[in-house]
């Protein structure tokens, strides 16, 4: 999937411990194989290494939210 900055993703990821977590975030920037986002779940800034996205889809917008 390709991303996009400003585009709300949900992403299973592997971190440098082997843990593997869900997450949802908003991308703010992508450069050189990182990804600069806000974690949705913390409000945490956060940067996730493109190579450890095992796997990811676009939140659907709730028009009547």
């Amino acid at each position: 999937m390709k991303m996009s900055i400003g585009q709300t993703i949900e992403i299973i990821y592997l971190d440098k411990a082997g843990k593997i977590t869900q997450r949802k975030i908003e991308v703010l920037g992508i450069r050189n194989g990182r990804i600069r986002a806000t974690c949705l779940t913390t409000g945490a800034p956060r940067v996730f290494l493109a190579s450890s996205i095992l796997s990811c889809q676009p939140v659907a917008e709730n028009r009547y939210a």
